[in-house]
């Protein structure tokens, strides 16, 4: 096929149909990455659980509604479960001395075991949004768009408060900063664990509106859950930058992350409007997250060479 004729196959229309579904489901991913900011950019923490736990939440949620409980409860218990799975990976890491990384992978590792469990062996399970009353679903995408924007809004301003409060200001500084923060009197590695805990709680309590949007639970739906959730997180923070610059404040870096999980589901919309094969999708993202954390290192060895080229310029002046 000649590019022309590739060009001319493509529907312009069908890339805005597709758009509002790939916005209702950037704006769950965006929830994750609320998560995931917590322990990348507020703790300093390179966390693996949240493949897992987004899968723990997502099994919780379905097997609950399943078993006849109303959607909201079953998503309080998914949050819950992720809670717990951060607190193993917390103190896996500060009681036995593990290495974060290893922590969270460990954890991730038995929690393949766990979510099976939890979904009585199965590999999936199916929720019928024509059977149950679900919060969202992807055959109702407005609905969905305004729930998960509402949900993504509240979560926002609570993170916004928490951690200017002393605990979640002790949080932050711990990640800044752990050994004066140690020297203040901050125990550090609760603050870790509570860090962790409340990343993954989020992480879960995304994964669990995810089995409710697509429809039904799956043992693998968390894989690469952390690439996705990162991307979200750097593609946040780079346009936050470019658009806000110095005026920049912690509610813009809480906003631009969930914007970031949409923005990174429209470039998936667009990729498979492309007629790509979607196999490749892993290797866009993880080229998207490459390009994304690169900004920052480039950004600053320009600072640096304009610097020294100025600071060279003025001695030759002299």
């Amino acid at each position: 096929m000649s590019i022309q004729a590739y060009f001319a196959s493509l529907s312009v229309l069908k890339l805005f149909k597709n758009m509002p579904g790939g916005i209702a489901q950037g704006l769950i991913w965006g929830l994750m990455a609320l998560g995931i900011y917590i322990t990348f950019r507020l703790l300093d923490v390179a966390d693996l659980t949240v493949d897992g736990s987004f899968t723990t939440g997502g099994a919780c949620a379905a097997m609950l509604i399943l078993a006849g409980w109303p959607a909201w409860a079953a998503l309080l218990i998914a949050l819950l479960a992720g809670i717990l799975a951060g607190l193993c990976t917390g103190l896996l890491h500060t009681k036995l001395g593990i290495p974060a990384i290893l922590s969270g992978i460990l954890t991730q590792f038995a929690l393949y075991s766990v979510n099976l469990h939890i979904m009585g062996m199965a590999a999936n399970k199916a929720l019928s949004v024509d059977k149950y009353a679900l919060l969202l679903s992807s055959r109702h995408i407005p609905q969905a768009i305004l729930t998960g924007f509402l949900i993504a809004a509240a979560l926002v301003l609570l993170m916004y408060w928490y951690f200017g409060t002393e605990q979640g200001s002790a949080i932050r500084a711990t990640g800044n900063n752990p050994a004066m923060s140690r020297a203040l009197g901050i125990d550090i590695n609760a603050m870790k664990v509570l860090g962790l805990a409340l990343s993954n709680g989020m992480v879960a309590l995304s994964g669990g509106l995810m089995a409710q949007y697509q429809g039904f639970a799956d043992i693998n739906m968390g894989r690469g859950a952390i690439v996705i959730g990162l991307a979200a997180v750097i593609i946040g923070e780079v346009i936050a930058r470019a658009v806000l610059g110095k005026r920049l404040n912690f509610l813009g870096t809480l906003s631009f992350t969930v914007l970031g999980g949409v923005l990174y589901y429209l470039v998936v919309v667009l990729v498979l409007w492309l007629k790509l094969d979607s196999n490749d999708l892993k290797l866009f993202t993880a080229v998207i997250v490459g390009l994304f954390l690169a900004v920052p290192h480039f950004r600053e060895r320009r600072k640096h060479s304009f610097h020294k080229r100025a600071k060279g310029e003025v001695k030759g002046d002299a």
